[in-house]
């Protein structure tokens, strides 16, 4: 019996493109978060139709496959994460009956290597990124300048090891001051809980509001349509820190390891890592295992209080002053 999505019996079979528009509207927008939908698209848009768009669904072979896993062996983690997708995507057609049954072409064909990698910030470097966060705050020239939004965010990831998104989408109606907490109603693990160590209360205490936005990273103008939303294009402003810091290996990621790799180094234990950073697996917390081994708030007031002492010594060549609040809420 031919599936949805047939045209004519075999000879009208649905191609790749117009099969990956449905799965796009019957599958990944119902199902998946939005961030996860974005990437799909650009997948599909950038790397799956130009090779496979004109193809029909049922004629696709290991082979196809195979050529395009090939062509993306010099970016191991990509590909994979395109084969994943196009795994996914193929169990759809089959349940959708565009394909036979057990015909899957993803089959068999072995992810490559991945090295999973692990970089953390010491002490000295902490101290090197406070300084050029700071410099990068007042500087004079457009295009080496940062806002005070943007500072605050790296330094809320630092001191909560939250994910970015969590914070770029981070609303006041989500900061809950009298118990010192974020009730993150959709986090990449559901809900979370974040307990705020102490620097992290003062900094979102002290933090500068724009009127009618209810994002705490706010965008520095609005939308086309008008509206209030959060900082976006982060990478560019990230560069605006991290080259002056002689952090050019550094990616925004690798704050959430420093904060994990701080509490790993104090023997905080990985249940209590893991805790803090919202893993719902203890195989994810595992990795800071090799780094280490009273209540989630003692917990998260070490860790923060840790890298903020490193972040206000001075650098080489460099006076860093992260402010005298700042200073008294870390000791």
């Amino acid at each position: 019996m031919l599936g949805i999505g047939r045209r004519d019996g075999i000879d009208g079979a649905v191609r790749f493109a117009e099969f990956a528009k449905r799965y796009l509207s019957d599958y990944a927008k119902p199902k998946k978060k939005h961030r996860s939908v974005v990437e799909d698209e650009r997948i599909i848009e950038t790397i799956l139709l130009p090779e496979l768009g004109t193809r029909k669904v049922f004629a696709i072979g290991r082979s196809d496959i195979e050529r395009i896993h090939r062509k993306m062996e010099k970016t191991p983690i990509y590909a994979n994460r395109v084969l994943a997708l196009l795994s996914k995507m193929f169990n759809l057609a089959e349940a959708w009956e565009e394909r036979p049954p057990f015909s899957n072409p993803c089959r068999h064909i072995d992810r490559y290597p991945e090295s999973e990698r692990r970089r953390y910030l010491t002490g000295e470097e902490l101290a090197r990124l406070s300084a050029a966060i700071k410099i990068a705050e007042t500087a004079e020239e457009p295009e080496e300048r940062i806002t005070p939004h943007h500072a605050l965010l790296f330094r809320l990831l630092l001191f909560t090891g939250c994910r970015l998104n969590e914070i770029l989408t981070l609303k006041w109606e989500h900061v809950d001051f009298e118990n010192g907490l974020l009730l993150l109603p959709d986090s990449k693990t559901g809900q979370k809980t974040v307990v705020l160590s102490a620097p992290a209360f003062q900094l979102l205490s002290e933090a500068p509001r724009v009127a009618d936005n209810p994002y705490v990273i706010a965008a520095s103008r609005r939308s086309n349509g008008g509206g209030y939303g959060h900082a976006t294009n982060i990478s560019r402003v990230w560069e605006r820190v991290r080259t002056p810091a002689g952090l050019s290996d550094v990616h925004v990621h690798d704050l959430r390891h420093t904060f994990a790799s701080v509490g790993a180094g104090r023997n905080l234990g990985l249940p209590m890592i893991g805790a803090l950073l919202g893993h719902t697996q203890a195989q994810t917390t595992q990795r800071y295992a090799h780094l280490a081994a009273d209540p989630m708030r003692q917990a998260a007031n070490l860790i923060a209080g840790e890298i903020s002492a490193a972040m206000n010594k001075k650098p080489p060549g460099k006076v860093v002053d992260m402010g005298a609040g700042r200073k008294g809420a870390a000791k």
